[in-house]
């Protein structure tokens, strides 16, 4: 459950947690001006506090929280990025239609799976630590740890790349383990049996970002 909750939270953080229609408004800072540690804090904060405050709706009315995380575009997640390290070499084989429509498919797919997991997530299990990268560095790791509900702390690090002059999330390695690295081994092994359309047509019907049993296991 912590690992679906971190993942979702990668896409909250990297699209500034702006808030669906049915959710309390909130002042958000413009992409550009953030640091690496600024956009993460800043946005985890803004989502926590607005689960906090509306976690009861948001679990008597599952539609309201994927209308929260389905809201949440894409000004600050790398969403091109991450599908074509996921891919690997299939992103140079692709054609622009399958790009395309895997990366929506993709994204979408992770936004219905791991969002419900949310709810669960409350904002002192979550804790940022000091940010040790320098001002003109353009690849940036933001440094987290989570509770567990035994107490055990793990780390959590959330990677970041400045791309047209700002902050772009594009990764969550958590216990040392890379949610790009473990999809593009899932997609890799499925794409080489039943190939690329197969794989996508398969997210765009019934949304699971990995093969049977694969989104639990990394």
């Amino acid at each position: 459950m912590i690992r679906t909750a971190l993942l979702a939270m990668l896409f909250a953080i990297g699209t500034g947690a702006a808030h669906a229609a049915d959710a309390p408004a909130a002042t958000t800072a413009a992409p550009s001006t953030l640091g690496p540690q600024e956009l993460v804090e800043n946005s985890a904060k803004r989502m926590l506090v607005e689960l906090d405050a509306n976690r009861s709706m948001y679990v008597k009315d599952p539609a309201k929280l994927d209308a929260l995380v389905a809201n949440v575009l894409l000004p600050n997640f790398d969403t091109e990025y991450a599908a074509r390290l996921v891919l690997g070499q299939n992103w140079r084989t692709a054609t622009p239609d399958q790009r395309k429509r895997f990366v929506d498919a993709f994204y979408h797919s992770l936004l219905r799976n791991y969002g419900a997991a949310l709810v669960d997530f409350t904002a002192d299990r979550f804790t940022i630590l000091p940010y040790r990268g320098d001002p003109g560095d353009t690849m940036a790791t933001v440094r987290t740890e989570v509770k567990r509900s035994s107490g055990e702390k793990i780390p959590v690090n959330f990677s970041l790349r400045k791309t047209d002059g700002a902050w772009k999330a594009w990764d969550v390695v958590i216990e040392g383990i890379s949610y790009v690295k473990s999809f593009r081994t899932d997609f890799g092994a499925e794409i080489q049996a039943k190939g690329l359309d197969e794989v996508i047509n398969r997210l765009e019907t019934n949304g699971n970002p990995g093969p049977k049993g694969a989104a639990d296991s990394h």
